[in-house]
Parts: structure tokens; C-alpha cells; sequence
């Protein structure tokens, strides 16, 4: 089919139009990153005169890294880098096989009363943490535990002041579940029947069929998993007072006990928000397909 020549000057010029509205929104979404990144070489006083103009989203002036190293003067961010990136990691790894697998025997099981588990996991999506998160805190501080004490196992109750009481609250996801059964869905169900015809249990069928489908779908729960494992502010402020146990979200505190110190302030958020980039964009374009799969059917 031949395009007049006219119809293909004015797609073109839609086309530019649309890169041109596309880049427009990326450097506005990007203005926040570019004054944190920038005004974390700058000195407090600097900051707060170029706040007014264009200067402020300009490495100018006294551009130095005094900041970081104030940062480890008076934060333990060493300490508290390693504990998010193990709460994280687990959370997100336990997450994505124990959600994968309800998510498939939602998704490729007939059972009675599945329907109504999808609803109830689905339901407790609007339920927002901060009305139960009171009420948890009193339920695991009365969970049993095993301690290592002088080389010996010891029997005790309460998880406040632990890794697990960061990472066990939030393994199970119903958003992840749901996105996992959605995706699911989209694969043929002959597959399923073919791999049961040649003798394939269930967890057979999942492992070596339906998860090596799905990359795209583990991408997406593993970004929308990390970011609020690595985000915890709430929960650790109120279960955990052991400062070599606490994330990098609480230490946004100790910047205003003293001193507010705007450029260490910068500084700061800077490295903790280093490994939320590298994530995302290590994972956007398998984020973008499973959206767009998920977003097909049901």
C-alpha cells in the first residue's frame, strides 16, 4: 500500500510532536533527581540561595564531596546500607517464590472456593498497613523465637529488635499474587494439559514451564517489591531500636536531632536512592512488557 507523500510528512511531524511532549515530561520528572544529585556537592548556604533559580540544577559554585564524608561522620550508613540490602533481598526472593506459587494455583488449578480466595486476597489491598500496623506490633512481640545465647539455643518470645520482624510481615503480597495469577492466565492451558499427558506433576508444570514463561512478570513484582522493602520507614521506627539492626530510611532521622545539615541531608538520600535506579532500570523493559501482558486479559 503506497502513502501519499503529504500523509507521510504529517505522521512524521506527529511522531515529533509526541518524542518532543515525551522528552519534555522526562526532563520535568527528572528535576528532583538532578537538584538532590546536585545540591549534595554544595555547601547548606549555597543550596538555599540557589534554591530560587535556575542555579539550582547547576553543579556550580563550591562543588565538593565534603557532604559524604559528613554523612559517615555522623551516620552509621555502612551498617545501615547492609541491613536494607539483606531485609530487601530476602524479602523480595522469598516474595517472588511463595507469590509465584499461590498466584499458579490460583491461576492453573481447579479447587473449589478459589474465586473467593482471589476476592479475599484482592480485598486486602485496600486495607491500608498503618490500621493494623499497631495491632502487629503487639502480635510479634508475643511470637516465639530461638536466640543464640553464649553458643546455646535459647527458647524466648518477641521478634522487636530482629531481622525477621522487617522481612516475614511482608513476604506474602496480594498485589503480587493477583499480578502473578493474571499473568499466569495468559499462558495456553494446553501446555499444562501436554506436560500432564508425559507425567508432570504440578510443581513440575510451574517450575520448568510456567516460571521460564514468565520472566516479565517476576521482573515487575521483584521492581514493585523492592521499592517499599527498601522504603520501610513506619514499621522499623515502631519494632526496631537496635541501631546496628536498623535500615537506611531510619536514619533520615538523625539529620534533624541537631542541626539541620541540608547538604549531608542530599547527600544522603542520594546513596540511598543509587540502588532504587539501578533496579528499575536494570528491570524497565521486562517491567513495561508484563504490564502491558497483565493488562490484555481479566
Amino acid at each position: 500500500m503506497t502513502v501519499h507523500p503529504v500523509e507521510r510528512v504529517l505522521r512524521r511531524r506527529q511522531r515529533l510532536w509526541i518524542y518532543l511532549a515525551m522528552a519534555g515530561l522526562a526532563v520535568f520528572f527528572l528535576f528532583p533527581l538532578v537538584f538532590m544529585f546536585v545540591s549534595s556537592l554544595k555547601p547548606d548556604g549555597q543550596i538555599l540561595s540557589d534554591v530560587g533559580g535556575w542555579r539550582a540544577f547547576l553543579p556550580l559554585g563550591d562543588i565538593s564531596f565534603r557532604n559524604y564524608s559528613g554523612v559517615f561522620d555522623r551516620v552509621p550508613v555502612g551498617r545501615f546500607l547492609l541491613n536494607s540490602l539483606f531485609v530487601t533481598t530476602v524479602i523480595v526472593g522469598a516474595g517472588l517464590v511463595i507469590n509465584s506459587m499461590a498466584g499458579f494455583a490460583i491461576s492453573r488449578l481447579r479447587w473449589t472456593g478459589r474465586g473467593v480466595v482471589l476476592s479475599i486476597i484482592i480485598a486486602t489491598l485496600i486495607v491500608p498497613f498503618e490500621t493494623i500496623a499497631v495491632p502487629m506490633v503487639y502480635w510479634v512481640s508475643q511470637l516465639p523465637t530461638l536466640l543464640l545465647q553464649n553458643g546455646q539455643l535459647v527458647y524466648d518470645f518477641g521478634w522487636l529488635d530482629s531481622y525477621e520482624v522487617q522481612i516475614v510481615p511482608f513476604i506474602a503480597n496480594g498485589f503480587s499474587v493477583f499480578l502473578f495469577a493474571q499473568y499466569f492466565s495468559t499462558i495456553p492451558t494446553a501446555i499444562d494439559e501436554a506436560a500432564r499427558i508425559d507425567g508432570a506433576g504440578w510443581f513440575t508444570i510451574y517450575r520448568k514451564i510456567a516460571v521460564p514463561l514468565s520472566g516479565p512478570a517476576f521482573a515487575t513484582v521483584a521492581i514493585l517489591t523492592f521499592l517499599p522493602a527498601w522504603n520501610q520507614y513506619l514499621w522499623p521506627s515502631m519494632v526496631v531500636q537496635d541501631e546496628n539492626l536498623r535500615p537506611v530510611m531510619v536514619g533520615m532521622q538523625y539529620f534533624f536531632q541537631d542541626n539541620t545539615a541540608w547538604g549531608e541531608i542530599m547527600a544522603y538520600t542520594s546513596m540511598i536512592t543509587l540502588p532504587v535506579l539501578v533496579v528499575f532500570l536494570a528491570f524497565q523493559r521486562a517491567f513495561v512488557s508484563s504490564v502491558a501482558a497483565s493488562g490484555v486479559k481479566g
